[in-house]
């Protein structure tokens, strides 16, 4: 049998014959090379959860990130960053809304997706209009958007009053196609960039599969978890056509809690941002009158959330901290140690949102910003989400939630919240014994301090008493205003 030669062009059009066959999808494996700012670019970052996970990332009895799970999401930034994007600024951010996947009997919220993309949003910069002024500032982070779909809001969770049109996560369950649409809109509008989305694997394989039936792109998905080194990406090209870039960023990080590449200086508690304060109330002094639903042998730490707003004016605001608020988000369990020793960790929902008056931003910070200490000390972690922290009755919401009804009767907590809450909440904790006479906590805070912690004390009869005596110890000033680099 005579076989028949073919020449080298004709060999190019059978291979290209066999492309349009086989789809306008391509594939590529660790390419190499960063994905193109020409190109409409989805990326996909697998965040650990109880289901799927590197051995040794999650704590099976919190159900959040080990030390090394923290580690690992300190190098992905890194290498999303220079690798994936080729130092080139992302584009949008999106996490999954912690509530919307409890995890074990106790119920815990799954936290590790929007700690695993923190630092990397933190890598990035973002150019916003300063409120109330509208000048312009630049600084080292970037919103993440975790708010809530509409019909994706949990069972006990308050409802928002509206959905925010710009600043959505991921659903874990997808409820509604919610997240094919937040992923198809981006796609529509063909706005090229980087677009990054953090969640557990079985939202993200779910996401990719149904991206890849609405659209035709006839992409060879990964059919199994490959690990939480595995970052996914699908490339658009301005021609419609899509290819999957595998990512295997090969990183091997550290059991131990991550070292900060520099010391975070120390300070002392002058009290100069606020000055001491100590007040009581005890039954039958004053005319005060132990309220008779309050708990009991429980003591809350207070803190404010890391640094947020850098300029002068404190006008920036995203939703989220800044670079330096994250030198003291990961500082904090050293800071920390030795001075206060709670059993859980509370914070509010990330999936809040509000608007700044020039952007729309989930409400992230607060609930970072105590993570690494969470982890580090292998604590239950919650989220308060039955009210909205804005409610103009929040002072009232957040004391019967926290100090009536027996839930925190002999605990010891740690709350991250919102500063200008911290005080209003704490008044209306005082006023609820009717004493007379008796001082209030000035409602003002510094838009400068972040280290005051305010201590607040119910004894085996449930009478009060308040102060600031600790401080976190960290010296604010010296904090750099860009992020640790790992």
């Amino acid at each position: 049998m005579k076989v028949k030669k073919i020449s080298v062009m004709q060999l190019l059009f059978l291979m290209f014959a066999l492309a349009l066959v086989a789809g306008c999808g391509g594939s590529d494996s660790n390419p190499g090379s960063a994905l193109s700012a020409d190109n409409v670019n989805l990326i996909f970052v697998v965040s650990p959860d109880l289901a799927n996970h590197a051995q040794g990332d999650i704590n099976p009895d919190t159900a959040n990130l080990t030390n090394q799970g923290l580690h690992r999401s300190l190098l992905m930034a890194t290498y999303l960053k220079t690798q994936i994007l080729g130092t080139n600024n992302v584009t949008g951010i999106y996490a999954l809304a912690p509530m919307t996947h409890l995890q074990t009997a106790n119920k815990y919220p799954d936290m590790t997706a929007i700690g695993f993309i923190q630092q990397f949003a933190l890598l990035n910069q973002i150019t916003l209009p300063l409120y109330p002024s509208g000048s312009n500032y630049t600084a080292n982070s970037y919103p993440i958007n975790a708010a809530y779909a509409p019909g994706a809001v949990p069972n006990g969770v308050h409802v928002p009053a509206a959905y925010c049109p710009d600043c959505r996560g991921l659903d874990f369950n997808n409820t509604g196609s919610n997240n094919d649409a937040l992923v198809s809109d981006i796609i529509n509008k063909k706005i090229t960039g980087y677009y990054v989305f953090s969640a557990p694997w079985e939202t993200i394989s779910s996401l990719l599969a149904n991206i890849n039936t609405l659209y035709g792109y006839n992409l060879n998905l990964p059919a199994t978890y490959m690990g939480t080194n595995y970052v996914y990406a699908i490339s658009i090209a301005p021609s419609g056509e899509a290819r999957l870039v595998t990512y295997d960023s090969n990183l091997k990080p550290s059991s131990a809690y991550p070292v900060l590449p520099a010391p975070v200086a120390s300070a002392s508690c002058t009290h100069t941002q606020q000055v001491y304060f100590s007040t009581a109330r005890t039954g039958g002094v004053s005319g005060a009158v132990i309220p008779a639903n309050i708990n009991t042998n429980q003591r809350i730490y207070i803190i404010r959330h890391a640094e947020a707003h850098p300029d002068p004016g404190n006008g920036f605001e995203d939703g989220n901290f800044v670079g330096a608020g994250q030198w003291r988000a990961l500082a904090l369990p050293r800071a920390l140690s030795g001075k206060i020793r709670p059993n859980m960790v509370y914070s509010i929902d990330p999936a809040q949102w509000f608007s700044t008056g020039y952007i729309n931003v989930s409400y992230v910070r607060p609930s970072l910003t105590v993570l690494p200490y969470v982890i580090a000390n292998n604590l239950p972690y919650y989220l308060v989400s039955s009210f909205d922290i804005g409610d103009p009755n929040e002072p009232q919401l957040a004391a019967d939630f926290f100090f009536t009804g027996g839930t925190f009767t002999n605990q010891t907590v740690l709350l991250a919240w919102e500063s200008t809450r911290i005080k209003p909440l704490i008044n209306a904790l005082l006023n609820s014994y009717g004493a007379s006479g008796l001082p209030l906590l000035p409602t003002t805070w510094p838009g400068t301090d972040y280290e005051t912690i305010w201590t607040v004390t119910l004894d085996a009869r449930g009478n009060l008493t308040v102060n600031n005596e600790l401080c976190e110890g960290i010296d604010s000033a010296a904090l750099p205003g860009t992020a640790p680099q790992f």
